[in-house]
């Protein structure tokens, strides 16, 4: 079994920032399995559903970013699944906007999603789907992960979420490890 996590922030307030990207491709991932519907459970929204020959438990925390790990580590438990069958999904500064990179362990780039991740899930060994939102030409990144994507970038956004729902299904299917040699650098 795999755990898939979406990082982002309830609410409508947030419902279509930049930082919300994670709940967005989990949100595509379960129309994509016909799962659902979401219910309440591990401080988040969580569903369970077949994705080729295993199940896959998809989990959008609902703590607020910063405290997304206490969500993820509450499904680990319950699900008894190993850190490094975790996929978590999230906004990264530092790539393109739509740009989409696997990533097996690494550290946090100040992303305060992530650190919770590392302080409540066993460290950073957890799998990593990168979605690029780009970095601010002038201003705060923290005022720039909470605004919503530009019209341009709306355009695009359909259309890269569900290149971001292939890779987690190709991790799924074949590791993380060759899900990165056939996606990283081509989505």
């Amino acid at each position: 079994m795999h755990l898939l996590v979406g990082l982002g922030n309830p609410g409508a307030k947030y419902a279509e920032t930049r930082h919300n990207v994670g709940f967005m491709v989990i949100e595509r991932l379960a129309a994509r399995l016909g799962a659902g519907p979401f219910r309440e459970k591990f401080k988040g929204v969580t569903l369970k559903a077949p994705a080729g020959p295993e199940d896959v438990v998809l989990l959008m925390p609902m703590t607020f970013m910063n405290l997304s790990g206490e969500s993820v580590q509450k499904a680990m438990a319950f699900y008894d699944v190993p850190v490094e069958r975790v996929l978590v999904v999230h906004d990264e500064l530092d790539l393109e906007f739509g740009d989409l990179r696997i990533k097996v362990g690494g550290g946090t780039a100040g992303h305060n999603g992530l650190r919770s991740m590392v302080q409540h899930c066993g460290g950073n060994d957890f799998n990593r789907l990168r979605f690029g939102i780009g970095r601010p030409q002038s201003g705060r990144p923290d005022a720039h992960v909470l605004s919503n994507f530009s019209a341009e970038e709306r355009a695009e956004l359909g259309d890269r979420i569900e290149d971001a729902v292939d890779m987690a299904l190709g991790v799924v299917a074949h590791g993380p490890r060759e899900a990165m040699n056939r996606f990283n650098g081509k989505a």
